[in-house]
């Protein structure tokens, strides 16, 4: 687990800037503060910090090059298979110097060009500069676990791991870009392949990117196909091949030369992972969990539980409403506008673990592989709403009574009936916006609106729904969350805090091979009536207690709603109704206002829009504006 950067100039005649790259690599040196190394080969720079975890000798060293100096390669992440690869390729000639995955690349690539990606199993993103050929060749891992983000400037082409080493580079612009803060305001992240920044783009998950006499050029070397299902074995023989791959896919994720341990929520996934992990370990499993004094989004009974069922090494943190403490902190290493607020306790949970371990298990993956959400069977459900009744439900979800509890039954229930006018795709897609189309129209200033011009968010998440070309909706469904929340909101905000850290996150459940196989089961193995993740319940039923098997689905939520109202009630009005924010020309204060004042009253329930408008105010300040201080 690592930092990756580098420069290739376009001219031949001009070698990089060791000095730059060693700017980029300072800059990264929270993700591998083990060891860094800079390679300058001819118009090509390389840089990388390390982090070690396979093989910690000298040896792992990184650039690190093939038998003749002829092809380098940086690498961030963990090939898990590298040891049935060292084999194949040391009975091809290949001789390694070193025991590490990295050098595996570097051979792989020898062989079979670009073809190699598809050979590796792991998460991944990586950088060959082939001499032979005066090629760079980049790829990222299928689901987008390791992050790569690229510029092209007028001398030549830049890449990293992170946007806050891209830009030591002088020749790439800040540009605003503002369709981002428009999907912005929608998703609460940026969705790729664009960021922020203007000149600024991320390399998508299971995409290769070539840079070849200065023009490149990017490929797709993977998809997740929902078809054809597996219909011709029975249940049992289903939930004995999930167990396996399960099982294997935990298992090649113990390989580690450092100390490990897990994530433990008290959830259905993390669980699962855990008592896995504890039937292939010689000793107990090292967990770690976070909670609220808020009791409706406090985990640590259920994860408290599980840690005595397979005797672990147990330790918790209870997270305050300090979260103006350590936000400048986020705010700096997510580099983006991020409003996703989990943000916060995995930032306190990557920061808990990393003092105990360098490498953790987690348990992400498992709702969008197995049908984890409540929006999957709402969905579902109201697609089968004959059209005739539509209409006076929505007139009667207009008569319910607002309810603020998080899990109330009739904020549930109005959500649901308000949705039944739409077709599927078009309520899928409402039930993710957090600023609708229609809410950004009254939010924005008539010139901010009129810059954007039709610019429409809801055509990203209509596009991810229709590229799936499985008929059921569910798949469809399932599909697009792979697309855009899996890489641009949940694997960002784990990366991020747990590589701030200096800590490895590995997610069993984002195994590519475990994915397909999950993506071609039959839809009674994800949802049985209204019990998600059947087949996972069904391999776990003997092994944890229903509480965990069948409670609530919780999330790994923060409660804004009341930190909004008491502790962040003042600091929210303070920076939201400031002439500093309001001064640049995004949102009218007449409609922020409105929100502040609803909220505040208990008329509505704004706190993730809140928070959306708060961070993206606070990112002005600390990463545009490079401000020391908040201003509040």
């Amino acid at each position: 687990m690592c930092g990756i950067c580098g420069k290739i100039n376009f001219s031949t005649d001009h070698t990089p800037d060791r000095a730059l790259i060693e700017r980029m690599c300072a800059a990264l040196r929270h993700r591998g503060p083990d060891d860094s190394g800079v390679h300058i080969a001819g118009r090509a720079g390389l840089g990388h910090c390390r982090l070690s975890i396979i093989d910690l000798s000298p040896a792992g060293h990184q650039p690190m090059c093939n038998e003749d100096g002829s092809v380098w390669v940086v690498h961030n992440g963990e090939v898990y298979n590298f040891p049935e690869l060292r084999v194949e390729l040391q009975a091809k000639g290949h001789c390694f110097s070193s025991n590490t995955d990295t050098e595996v690349i570097v051979h792989l690539y020898e062989d079979m060009g670009p073809e190699c990606v598809e050979r590796l199993r792991g998460m991944f993103a990586f950088a060959v500069w082939d001499g032979r050929t005066q090629e760079l060749f980049c790829a990222r891992d299928r689901v987008g676990k390791k992050p790569l983000v690229y510029a092209e400037t007028a001398d030549g082409f830049v890449f990293a791991s992170e946007i806050k080493a891209l830009v030591q580079d002088p020749s790439i612009s800040r540009d605003l870009n503002i369709e981002a803060l428009h999907h912005y305001l929608t998703c609460q992240y940026v969705p790729g392949p664009g960021t922020v920044f203007r000149q600024i783009r991320k390399l998508p998950p299971a995409h290769t990117l070539s840079l070849k006499n200065g023009r490149v050029s990017i490929r797709r070397y993977w998809d997740l196909a929902y078809e054809p299902k597996t219909e011709a074995v029975d249940e049992t023989e289903l939930v004995e091949h999930f167990s396996a791959v399960f099982q294997e896919a935990v298992r090649i994720r113990l390989r580690s030369d450092v100390p490990l341990g897990a994530f433990l929520s008290g959830g259905l996934d993390s669980s699962a992972v855990v008592a896995q992990m504890s039937a292939l370990m010689d000793r107990p499993v090292k967990t770690f969990a976070i909670g609220f004094e808020d009791q409706d989004f406090n985990e640590l009974p259920y994860a408290r539980q599980v840690a005595g069922l397979f005797g672990c090494e147990h330790t918790e943190y209870v997270v305050k409403p300090d979260a103006l403490r350590v936000l400048p902190e986020i705010i700096r290493h997510y580099d983006e506008p991020y409003a996703d607020p989990s943000c916060v306790p995995t930032w306190y949970v990557a920061e808990l673990t990393r003092r105990h371990v360098t490498v953790a298990l987690n348990g992400d993956g498992g709702d969008e592989s197995f049908a984890g959400y409540e929006r999957y069977y709402a969905n579902l459900m109201a697609a089968r709403v004959p059209g005739l009744m539509c209409a006076p439900l929505r007139v009667l979800a207009r008569f319910l009574p607002h309810r603020q509890a998080r899990w109330s039954s009739l904020r549930r229930a109005k959500r649901f009936l308000s949705g039944l006018y739409a077709d599927p795709a078009q309520r899928y897609i409402g039930w993710l916006c957090y600023f609708t189309e229609a809410m950004k129209s009254d939010l924005y200033e008539p010139a901010f609106a009129q810059a954007l011009g039709c610019c429409d968010s809801v055509d990203l998440m209509a596009e991810a729904l229709q590229r799936c070309r499985a008929p059921a909706l569910l798949d469809r469904m399932l599909a697009a969350d792979v697309a855009l929340y899996l890489p641009y909101d949940l694997l960002v905000k784990v990366d991020i805090a747990s590589m701030a850290h200096a800590l490895e996150a590995r997610s069993p459940f984002l195994d590519h091979e475990l994915m397909e196989f999950a993506a071609r089961l039959p839809a009674r193995m994800k949802l049985r009536g209204s019990m998600s993740k059947y087949c996972v319940k069904k391999a776990f039923e003997k092994k944890l207690p229903p509480e965990i098997l069948h409670r609530k689905k919780m999330g790994f939520g923060v409660p804004l709603q009341r930190w909004f109202r008491e502790e962040l009630r003042q600091p929210a009005h303070d920076v939201l109704l400031d002439r500093r924010t309001t001064s640049r020309g995004y949102f009218r204060r007449a409609a922020v206002e409105k929100l502040l004042h609803e909220h505040m009253q208990g008329r509505a329930d704004h706190s993730y829009r809140l928070w959306a408008l708060f961070y993206l105010e606070l990112w002005h300040r600390i990463i545009i504006d490079r401000s020391d201080s908040i201003g509040i």
